[in-house]
């Protein structure tokens, strides 16, 4: 268990800014389902989902360092979440899978050239004895702007994904589960990248902005 309450290369727990985001977002809670609740909400929509970054740079993985920039993609917001909850004395890792995500951009299509997302990232929280995972990617004023429910977390439940949109058009679907980890894999992770997605990778991220260029496809 202590891996899961220790500080990481990628999850830095002890990083300052990370144990006073932590400490700030849960202050008044009174349990730990409380702590979790509130520690997602911050996350979730404290920081930016933007898929528009350097996917060779390991700071856009890094806990604090998608904490100083305030957005980041998947993978970096939940090795954040996973970074609070051990901040506040919570066991936390993070978890992967190969998911189908309607919601992109045509830029960010353009560049991968499938819908088939890999190593979209989760994080599990260890709360009353029980693993849940909890998904902080999307933020609430993103989903509002693309027409999708943003995803809640009960802090008791899995909540993984959002398959559909408020139309009922398909939205995200998993695909292969690849398991929970203590630290973000990042060497593996981009050497697949580079496999899967060469384009995006070769040329250092995307520039632009996401969150208009989503709201424009989704229209």
């Amino acid at each position: 268990m202590d891996q899961y309450l220790s500080s990481a290369r990628f999850i830095d727990s002890d990083a300052p800014d990370v144990v006073a985001f932590a400490r700030t977002a849960s202050a008044g809670s009174n349990s730990d389902l409380d702590k979790v609740q509130r520690l997602y909400g911050a996350v979730r929509d404290g920081i930016a989902y933007d898929p528009y970054v350097n996917f060779s740079d390991p700071t856009n993985f890094r806990a604090s360092g998608v904490l100083a920039a305030r957005r980041g993609f998947c993978v970096g917001k939940a090795a954040l979440l996973a970074a609070c909850c051990r901040a506040i004395g919570i066991p936390a890792r993070v978890g992967y899978a190969d998911v189908r995500n309607h919601m992109t951009s045509p830029k960010l299509y353009e560049r991968i050239k499938t819908d088939v997302f890999i190593w979209h990232s989760y994080a599990e929280l260890l709360v009353d004895g029980r693993w849940v995972k909890a998904t902080p990617a999307f933020d609430a004023a993103l989903c509002a702007r693309v027409g999708i429910a943003p995803l809640d977390f009960d802090g008791q439940s899995d909540s993984l994904f959002q398959p559909f949109d408020r139309a009922g058009r398909r939205h995200m679907e998993y695909l292969v589960d690849r398991g929970a980890f203590a630290d973000v894999p990042f060497e593996t992770m981009l050497a697949d990248f580079r496999a899967t997605y060469p384009m995006l990778i070769s040329e250092g991220g995307i520039s632009g902005d996401f969150g208009a260029e989503a709201v424009a496809a989704a229209d």
